[in-house]
């Protein structure tokens, strides 16, 4: 009986030690290890909202839902295209890689929601409003000019503004619609140079977001000091049009631009977000508190590793997600987490044409990876992940070049090259900034499997690329690539499933599926 009892005690001692444990883990910086940058969150009742930047993405401005502000997964899009131009469409030699749409402000009112962003490449601001954040439909509006990174503010007095600018920011007021700039509205500055807390040098103060807590105006923007590292500034005013004080929010591990959300119990968090190196720009939360009318951000001015928020559950299927390309009746073609590289040409993609596959169909000739429409991507994600495709080659046309990149400026990618009847696996590596063909194999089937495997682990910044000819043994193949987050791209590296002509449009290639992992798998 006593052994019994010991037995039972050991038992139930163990039982609540782990269930100790998987408590205490809670949550962990970044909340996010993936490319979301520049975000803007929002609460209404008890769910969060995220918008974030994808630039030269189509569908862009991701809309993102969670009701513990750790877990999130795609809702929507405020946009299917941003604008019909050659550079948005990877026409006539040209691209708009690293510009498209930046910074959005999200925000709700009187029961709409409202989400803004401006692009360099079109010299507009845009507005997309819509009931249902989650479903749609949106309603859309542009003027110009492109009032840079700005942010969207209603004040309780029914007046509209935006506050943007570099460096020098300044106060706009909009039409009580919101669709334009108020003719004869405020239109000052307000701030002369918002860096100054942080010493006024290196990079201007940028990344405007507004809010009003118990009537003070709260602005928070991001400065780089010169020979320092990325820091939130925080001013503050009574009224809307100054005069602002201004302070150092938080200077630690560049971790910067965002703002304030706070949850149905009272307590705050600051949102913000780190470059990580190849794997993007990534999101974390830091706690506030308040004293003297300020929020106080982090643990004696330091970014936490842990929160006491509920741990994260991953970013698979929410953020990123395998795909078996079987669509049934009514559900959307292509699922939240597939982006195109630019705007796509629709007529030239199915998942109909071929029950279960992804059909890509050459439409142009292109000259290389980065020119290359419809190209379909998705995140990659931290530490490591592994991106995996099935790929039939039966009906691609002499010069066609179909597989799996790892895109950014500096790209890597393998796939089928069609050379006369004669096909070949090949890998191209562009760590130094221009393709090298680094293996190429003679392929004697129509179907092969391709793998590339990402390790972003204290910033390593390697990937490795895999071939198999049955789906289950699988060979390393040409050489490792250097991942570099270059500015010309300005984002993280992507999964990419490709196709592209370099002789003869009209041929196509057929994907069975996408799988993703948060492992490296290795070449067992």
């Amino acid at each position: 009986m006593k052994k019994l009892l010991v037995c039972i005690i050991l038992t139930v001692t163990a039982i609540i030690t782990n269930l100790s444990a998987v408590c205490a883990q809670g949550a962990h910086n970044p909340i996010i290890y993936a490319d979301v940058p520049d975000m803007s969150i929002i609460r209404v009742g008890n769910t969060y909202y995220m918008s974030s930047t994808t630039m030269h993405m189509s569908p862009g401005v991701p809309i993102m839902k969670s009701k513990d502000l750790v877990n999130w997964r795609l809702v929507n899009y405020a946009y299917d295209t941003l604008a019909n131009t050659d550079a948005l469409n990877l026409t006539n030699g040209k691209s708009t890689y690293g510009r498209g749409s930046w910074a959005s402000s999200l925000r709700y009112h009187n029961g709409t929601y409202y989400v803004s962003t401006f692009a360099q490449t079109t010299g507009s601001t845009y507005i997309y409003t819509t009931k249902d954040i989650e479903k749609g439909p949106w309603k859309t509006v542009s003027f110009k000019p492109a009032l840079h990174d700005h942010s969207l503010f209603f004040d309780d007095d029914g007046k509209v503004y935006m506050i943007t600018g570099s460096g020098k920011l300044r106060l706009v007021e909009l039409k009580a619609d919101v669709f334009g700039i108020k003719p004869g509205g405020v239109d000052q500055t307000i701030i002369e140079n918002a860096g100054l807390p942080s010493g006024g040098t290196g990079l201007g103060a940028e990344g405007s977001q507004l809010f009003k807590i118990n009537g003070k105006y709260y602005l928070f923007n991001i400065t780089w000091p010169r020979g320092g590292v990325r820091t939130v500034v925080i001013h503050r005013a009574d009224k809307i049009t100054g005069p602002y004080e201004g302070k150092i929010g938080l200077q630690d591990l560049g971790v910067a631009q965002g703002g304030l959300i706070d949850m149905p119990n009272g307590t705050w968090y600051s949102y913000l977000f780190r470059d990580f190196g190849a794997v993007g720009r990534v999101p974390y939360l830091v706690p506030v508190k308040w004293e003297d009318g300020w929020p106080v951000l982090g643990n004696n001015g330091k970014v936490p590793e842990t929160l006491d928020l509920p741990a994260s559950k991953g970013l698979i299927p929410g953020i990123v997600a395998s795909d078996e390309f079987t669509r049934k009746t009514g559900e959307p073609a292509l699922s939240l987490v597939w982006q195109w590289n630019h705007n796509p040409d629709n007529s030239s993609w199915s998942v109909t044409a071929r029950k279960g596959y992804l059909r890509l169909i050459t439409a142009s000739v292109d000259t290389d990876f980065l020119m290359a429409r419809n190209s379909l991507t998705q995140r990659t994600i931290g530490p490591v992940c592994s991106g995996s495709i099935s790929l039939d080659v039966s009906n691609m046309k002499d010069g066609d070049f179909a597989g799996l990149g790892l895109l950014q400026k500096n790209y890597g990618q393998v796939g089928v090259k069609i050379n006369g009847t004669n096909k070949s696996i090949v890998m191209f590596n562009a760590s130094t900034g221009k393709p090298v063909e680094a293996k190429s194999i003679p392929l004697n089937q129509k179907t092969v499997y391709f793998k590339a495997e990402c390790n972003f682990t204290d910033k390593k910044d390697l990937a490795n690329f895999c071939y198999s000819l049955d789906g289950t043994t699988w060979v390393p193949v040409g050489t490792q690539l250097k991942m570099t987050y270059t500015l010309p791209h300005f984002m993280g590296y992507r999964f990419a499933i490709f196709n592209y002509a370099t002789k003869t449009p009209g041929g196509w290639a057929d994907f069975d599926f996408f799988h993703i992992t948060d492992a490296i798998t290795g070449t067992k």
